[in-house]
């Protein structure tokens, strides 16, 4: 059992950050007693463009650079159907059946449902039959007063937990993620955290979980430092002790902090993501992403989108 609701409120008020970054640290060990940190190779996908010839021959590119699997993104101007994504993933699946397709934020997958006039299970069961593997999540806080401001087009807590459960029930598993630092309290990041919790226990579907500090720059607070980064990513670990895998991120922290971040609980990197550059000026390169897991005292190891390894040294 994770941390209560109470401790997590405890550590977000302490000063002891080196003390709660070693309790996260220790049940990261518990969870993952073979020393290994991992990382992936993925490469983006813009999965609404109209030219399927172009996003099949992205996918063999992809493929011969490496990648194991393709992270899709859809271009908020392209107004793409259901019967569009899947004759795209379904012909990716054809030609190469060995990419991992993980994409779809939760209001694009209700955006679709309610375009097609489909209820949420037929949509998403749609959309694993013609090859999508997995769901991402691009989580502001679960607050709809939040989310509302900060994006009036973002789901509702209640939608975005409806898309993750029907997800989970049809066995399709989810990333949960959670952007923070945008004038939340401290009880509603962990009421994020509790949602994603309860939703756990009851499904066992989420692989993994990154909380992200929000750096767009345009809000009247300041951005998280990376003192609250590790703060929060240790917390995170300790009180999601039942989602095995939490992932650090290079792009919106750069390599320091996340390197740091691996002895506050995270066990992952992240990806490599060839040829996009997010967040950090640079990006980061596969090398790069190794020594900084080697330097912390780790083994590096290359895994694919559900996080099965695939090569250890």
């Amino acid at each position: 059992m994770g941390i209560t609701r109470q401790q997590a409120l405890d550590c977000f008020a302490s000063d002891d950050l080196i003390g709660i970054g070693m309790e996260a640290d220790a049940l990261r060990r518990s969870l993952h007693p073979e020393g290994v940190v991992t990382y992936t190779i993925d490469r983006a996908l813009d999965c609404s463009t109209p030219d399927l010839d172009a996003a099949y021959a992205s996918a063999r590119t992809s493929i011969e650079m490496g990648v194991t699997g393709l992270v899709l993104h859809a271009n908020v101007h392209q107004q793409a159907t259901l019967s569009h994504y899947e004759t795209l993933f379904s012909g990716i699946k054809q030609r190469f059946p060995g990419l991992w397709l993980h994409g779809l934020a939760a209001t694009q997958i209700l955006t679709l449902a309610s375009t097609a006039g489909l209820s949420l299970r037929d949509t998403i069961a749609r959309l694993q039959q013609a090859g999508l593997d997995s769901i991402a999540s691009s989580a502001v806080i679960l607050n709809d007063e939040i989310r509302s401001r900060l994006a009036p087009d973002n789901s509702s807590t209640s939608a975005w937990i409806s898309v993750h459960r029907t997800a989970h029930q049809l066995g399709v598993s989810t990333a949960a993620t959670m952007i923070f630092g945008v004038g939340e309290t401290m009880d509603q990041r962990i009421d994020h955290l509790e949602i994603l919790r309860l939703l756990q226990q009851d499904t066992g579907g989420f692989t993994s979980f990154t909380p992200l500090a929000y750096t767009g720059g345009d809000l009247s607070i300041p951005e998280p430092t990376a003192v609250e980064y590790l703060t929060t990513l240790a917390i995170s670990r300790l009180y999601l002790d039942n989602i095995p895998n939490i992932e650090g991120s290079w792009p919106t922290q750069g390599l320091k902090v996340l390197q740091m971040g691996l002895r506050f609980g995270g066990n992952d990197v992240g990806s490599v993501l060839l040829e996009e550059h997010l967040g950090k000026p640079g990006g980061a390169t596969e090398e790069e992403l190794r020594r900084i897991i080697r330097e912390a005292g780790f083994k590096p190891a290359q895994r694919d989108t559900p996080y099965r390894t695939i090569f250890l040294n």
